[in-house]
């Protein structure tokens, strides 16, 4: 039987007109339940700040699971539909990771600065603190490609994301460019927007999200062409003030940092909501290295802390998000560290947590984040791309050595004019299929997103037409497909010195499965462990089934040579060794 959204309103007797709850969603595992609370009346510009001078924040618990998420004020509760900036709602959003009963308990309190004081006590209690409820949440019915149907995407014990319900592990593909993607001319308060996306309004279908009646419908359908060419997340800046766009802020205007745009922000949740149901991963940019110290100098004070929070109360609830700490970063590493820190005290759900860097600015800062339990995993930016394969192995090495494995992307490629070009330029990408997509994933990496130069059309800019890379997606597609359906990856780890080819890579669990990954005219003789084995070849330009299954059997650990591959010898292809009943 569907089940139908889940709508209470609670009045009790007696109570003031502070004291009405509405509960909505669907009330099933993994799925967002949005409580809003009727509390006092302002609005974003109100002497008394709703943002600054208030904090909500509500506790579930479920036996020993106890989870507490930052509530935030929503004007008049559907201000993506009405622009409101002003109203009596106050909203959190909860994800509920076990189904049974869940009680909550209300924490509200006002006071100057309240809202960025890490004292629960801070404050004097409003209307409705220490108030509580029950919810009870059912099994999910989600299946497909919907994030609600596996689960929260989050850290594993190895150097891969993992959903926390399929228990799949997740290799990513995606658009690194635009970088200001939520420069969308229909988002409220977002003046000289730099993105209509005209190209992409048949992409959106029927049913499909808007808001303001009929708006919204050119970055869905960008979305949905994406998702349609089998990627799974997109990066974005939540913030570029005084960067390179200077067009996305979540805040009043460009120059306000303690006030928020209530209607702009739930809009972009409309946007996040449907990517959830697409299978496409939030890569949340919380800065860029023109504006790394914008906030409180670079500090953790209370601007960023604010900052930080309203990100974290309003979207930390989607299934599939990364949140990166900066692009280009240039943040001290006391400063980074501290960042990480707010996230995993904050972030009820503990997404993983990322940073970005300029290219050979690696050692400068990664060291001192190896090992920290609040940080999870390294966004590389490479000048070179020849570079991708050594440096991924690197850092998923020497986490390894720190005792905390980090996942480990490649999220951007120089030069940065160029990055990579469209279809009409480079159609194959040879280079950028061969020396990052294949590089960094034969090294035990997590997967990449494209970065679009500058001296391009539709670049990291004003890129308006993701179908401009259209075969890139595909190419894309075809390298996370040949991972994820042939090969146990979160078991394998980089194996090129069993190679006699340095130009080759090899990715294997030694004794069991191998993969080599040889560039056009080259060949490379294998080291493999005592067995029988299936043996067979990949093309990683088109895809297809394996081709030339043949049987390879030694009696003790030997060097083979795998031959020829079955066509045009001088193109880059893949060979995949599994012992047989494995």
């Amino acid at each position: 039987m569907k089940r139908l959204l889940f709508l209470l309103m609670i009045v009790c007797a007696g109570c003031s007109r502070f004291q009405s709850v509405t509960i909505e969603g669907e009330l099933i595992k993994w799925h967002p339940v949005t409580i809003t609370f009727r509390g006092p009346s302002l609005s974003e510009t109100a002497d008394d700040n709703p943002f600054m001078n208030y904090r909500l924040d509500v506790t579930f618990t479920n036996g020993n699971r106890a989870i507490t998420v930052p509530g935030y004020f929503a004007a008049d509760g559907n201000a993506a539909e009405t622009g409101a900036s002003a109203g009596n709602k106050w909203r959190v959003h909860f994800i509920a990771d076990t189904s049974g009963l869940w009680e909550y308990s209300v924490s509200f309190r006002t006071g100057v600065g309240v809202a960025v004081d890490p004292d629960p006590a801070a404050g004097e209690p409003v209307a409705l603190d220490g108030k509580t409820g029950t919810i009870t949440v059912l099994e999910s019915d989600k299946t497909g490609s919907d994030y609600r149907a596996r689960g929260m995407l989050l850290c594993s014990e190895n150097h891969y994301l993992r959903f926390a319900e399929s228990g799949e592990y997740f290799l990513k593909g995606g658009a690194d460019s635009p970088e200001n993607f939520l420069a969308y001319y229909e988002f409220d308060g977002t003046p000289n927007a730099s993105h209509k996306y005209a190209p992409h309004a048949g992409d959106w279908k029927p049913g499909d999200p808007v808001w303001h009646k009929n708006q919204g419908k050119n970055i869905i359908g960008a979305l949905n062409y994406l998702a349609g060419k089998g990627m799974n997340s997109v990066y974005f800046l939540t913030m570029n003030v005084a960067g390179d766009g200077k067009d996305v802020w979540p805040w009043t205007n460009e120059n306000e940092r303690y006030r928020f745009d209530c209607s702009k922000l739930a809009q972009w949740d409309i946007v996040f909501s449907h990517m959830d149901k697409l299978g496409l991963l939030l890569h949340v940019v919380t800065q860029e290295t023109e504006n790394d110290s914008l906030l409180d100098e670079g500090e953790m004070g209370p601007q960023r802390s604010l900052y930080y929070r309203e990100l974290i109360a309003r979207f930390s609830y989607h299934s599939a998000l990364v949140w990166n700490l900066g692009e280009e970063n240039t943040n001290t590493d006391s400063q980074r560290i501290a960042f990480a820190e707010y996230f995993e005290r904050n972030d009820p759900y503990r997404h993983p947590v990322v940073i970005h860097t300029h290219p050979g600015q690696y050692d400068r800062v990664y060291p001192a984040l190896l090992g920290l339990d609040s940080f999870d995993g390294a966004s590389l930016q490479m000048a070179d791309m020849k570079d991708t394969h050594s440096e991924t192995v690197k850092w998923l090495e020497k986490s390894s050595a720190a005792g905390r494995p980090w996942f480990v992307c490649l999220d951007e490629i120089g030069p940065w004019n160029i990055g990579v070009q469209p279809d009409s330029n480079d159609y194959w990408h040879d280079d950028v299929r061969r020396y990052t997509l294949w590089g960094n994933l034969m090294a035990g990496g997590s997967g990449c997103e494209w970065y679009f130069g500058y001296s391009l059309p539709h670049n990291d800019l004003n890129c308006e037409d993701w179908r401009s890379r259209d075969h890139l997606w595909d190419m894309t597609r075809i390298a996370l497909d040949f991972f994820i359906n042939n090969l146990p990856f979160w078991e394998m780890e980089c194996g090129d010195d069993l190679l006699t080819n340095k130009n080759a890579w090899c990715f294997a669990k030694p004794g069991e499965i191998y993969t080599v990954y040889l560039p056009g005219n080259e060949s490379s003789g294998l080291l493999i462990a005592k067995g029988e084995y299936d043996m067979a070849w990949f093309n990683p330009r088109t895809g297809g089934d394996l081709q030339g299954m043949t049987t390879v059997s030694v009696q003790q650990n030997t060097l083979i040579q795998p031959g020829a591959p079955p066509a045009e010898p001088e193109k880059d292809w893949v060979i995949l060794l599994r012992k047989k009943n494995n």
